[in-house]
C-alpha cells in the first residue's frame, strides 16, 4: 500500500517538475497589421442624408471652391447700411415704440421709390408682410397708406392652402418652400417684413441651436430671392445700461444670425428738450454699427374714417445706441408719478367702479409702464386692493370722492403729440382723449358733483 503510495506521488513530482520546467519557444517580434477601415457602403442610409458626407444614393457631396473662381462683390442695399438685399435684418425694442410702424414706413418707402431719412432714395418694389399680431384690413394697410405706400405693390401672407383647399396658419417650418414659389410668382420682392421674428422660430426660442436652425431657411429664402428681410422684436426685461444688442428677446442667435440690428427706443436728451425716439444701428457686419435718426409718432386719416399712425423722421445723429438710447424702463421711473400720464390712465381704467386689478395692470403693461410705476402709482392715488370673495381675484377701486388732479390732465392736453405715441392710439380707441379734449387743449371732466376745467 506504501510502495503504491509513493510511486504515484513519485510520478506525480515528476510531472510537476516538467510542468515547472516548461518555456515556450520564442517568437520573432512582428509589425503591427495595416488599419482597416470598413467599406463606405457599410454606412447607414441616414448617414447620406447629410449634405457633403459622402456620395451615394441622395448624391450629396462637398462643393469647394477655389478663390480664383469669385469676383469679389459688394454689398447691394435696399437703404445704404441699414437694409441690405438678401440679408436679414432685425428691429427691436420697447412696447410702445413704433417698431411695426416704422417697418411699414420703410416698406412704404420701397414700394414708393420714395426718400430714406438721409434723403437718399430708394429703388421701388414690391413688399411682402407676415404679422402674427396685426390684421392687414384694419392695421396694416391704414399704416401703409398713411405713410404713402402704393396700394397695388402690397401683399400679406394670410395663410396657406392644403391639399384640401384649406386655408391654415403659415408655418414656416412647413410652408417656406410655397412662399418661395409666390414671391418668384409675384416677382419684384424687395423687403419682407417679419412681425414678430420669434414667429419663424417652431422650437424653443431662448435655445441657440433651435433658433440657428430655424432662421437659417429665412436667410436662404433672402438671399434666394434677393430681398432684405426685417425681423421685429422686443427688448427683454431688465439689461439696463447694457449694449441694445444683448437686449433682444430670446437667443442671442437672433443679433448673431442677423446681418444689421437696429433698435428704437427714447433718447435720453435732444437739443430742443422735446420727448423724442431714435433709432439707431446698434450692431452690422456689413457696415458702420452706429448713427441713427431721430423720429416721432404721427397720427392721421389716409382715408375717410380710417385712423392710422405713420412716422415723422427727425435729423441724424451720431454716437453709439448705447450713448443714444435711454432704458424705457429706467427712463419712465425717474418721471414723478404727477407729471405722466399714468394716474389718467389709471384714473381712466377706475372711473367705472370697481375693477379686476388683473385686467388694469395687464392694460397699463401693454402701454410700455412697469408694474413698479403702476403700484407706486396706485399708492399715490389711494387706490386699495380688496379681495372680491373667498377665491376671487383682487380688484383695484379709486377712494371716495376722488377728483383727477388738474396737472396730470392737462398734462395730456397740452402734449402736441399726445395723439402721435402708442399710448395715445390706445385712449383715442377707448374714446378717452376725446373726453379730455386732447387735440384743443382744452376740455372738461365730469366726476361725481366735482368739474374742473383743464
Amino acid at each position: 500500500m506504501n510502495g503504491r503510495n509513493n510511486a504515484a506521488v513519485a510520478a506525480v513530482d515528476a510531472n510537476v517538475a516538467a510542468a515547472l520546467a516548461y518555456r515556450p519557444p520564442a517568437r520573432a517580434p512582428q509589425a503591427p497589421p495595416d488599419p482597416t477601415f470598413p467599406p463606405l457602403e457599410s454606412y447607414s442610409e441616414d448617414f447620406g442624408t447629410q449634405p457633403g458626407t459622402r456620395p451615394g444614393t441622395h448624391g450629396s457631396t462637398v462643393v469647394l471652391t477655389c478663390g480664383t473662381e469669385l469676383n469679389p462683390e459688394p454689398i447691394r442695399w435696399l437703404w445704404e447700411h441699414w437694409l441690405a438685399l438678401g440679408k436679414l435684418h432685425i428691429l427691436a425694442g420697447a412696447p410702445g415704440q413704433g417698431k411695426t410702424t416704422l417697418a411699414l414706413t420703410m416698406a412704404a418707402t420701397v414700394t414708393i421709390g420714395g426718400y430714406w431719412p438721409d434723403k437718399s432714395r430708394c429703388d421701388a418694389g414690391n413688399i411682402l408682410i407676415w404679422s402674427g399680431e396685426d390684421d392687414p384690413a384694419d392695421t396694416l394697410l391704414p399704416r401703409l397708406l398713411a405713410a404713402g405706400a402704393e396700394r397695388g405693390r402690397c401683399f400679406f401672407i394670410e395663410g396657406a392652402r392644403s391639399e384640401e383647399g384649406e386655408v391654415q396658419p403659415f408655418d414656416p417650418a412647413r410652408d417656406l418652400q410655397g412662399l418661395l414659389e409666390a414671391i418668384q410668382g409675384i416677382g419684384g420682392i424687395r423687403l419682407l417684413v417679419i412681425d414678430p421674428v420669434v414667429s419663424a422660430v417652431t422650437g424653443d426660442s431662448h435655445k441657440n441651436t433651435e433658433v440657428r436652425r430655424a432662421l437659417q431657411p429665412l436667410v436662404n429664402l433672402a438671399a434666394a430671392c434677393d430681398c432684405a428681410v426685417l425681423g421685429i422684436t422686443h427688448f427683454a426685461k431688465g439689461g439696463q445700461g447694457a449694449d441694445p444688442a444683448q437686449r433682444v428677446v430670446g437667443s442671442v442667435a437672433f443679433t448673431a444670425v442677423a446681418r444689421v440690428v437696429m433698435v428704437a427706443a427714447k433718447v435720453k436728451s435732444l437739443e430742443d428738450g422735446q420727448d423724442a425716439r431714435i433709432l439707431a444701428r446698434t450692431k452690422s457686419n456689413i457696415g458702420p454699427d452706429d448713427g441713427g435718426f431721430s423720429y416721432h409718432l404721427q397720427q392721421c386719416e389716409p382715408l375717410h374714417g380710417i385712423q392710422a399712425s405713420r412716422i415723422g423722421w427727425g435729423v441724424a445723429v451720431q454716437g453709439s445706441a448705447r450713448d443714444l438710447l435711454t432704458d424705457p424702463d429706467e427712463e419712465q421711473d425717474e418721471v414723478p408719478a404727477e407729471k405722466s400720464d399714468l394716474p389718467m390712465l389709471l384714473w381712466a381704467e377706475l372711473r367705472d367702479g370697481s375693477t379686476p386689478a388683473r385686467g388694469v395692470e395687464t392694460v397699463l403693461v401693454s402701454m410700455g409702464y412697469s408694474k413698479k410705476q403702476i403700484r407706486t402709482t396706485r399708492e399715490k392715488m389711494g387706490v386699495k386692493p380688496q379681495k372680491s370673495g373667498m377665491g376671487a381675484g383682487w380688484y383695484w377701486s379709486l377712494p371716495d370722492g376722488f377728483v383727477p388732479k388738474s396737472e396730470w390732465l392737462a398734462a395730456v392736453g397740452e402734449r402736441e403729440d399726445a395723439l402721435e405715441d402708442a399710448q395715445g392710439a390706445q385712449l383715442l380707441k377707448q374714446g378717452i382723449l376725446g373726453t379730455f379734449g386732447a387735440s384743443s387743449g382744452v376740455g372738461h371732466v365730469q366726476v361725481g358733483d366735482a368739474r374742473e376745467v383743464i
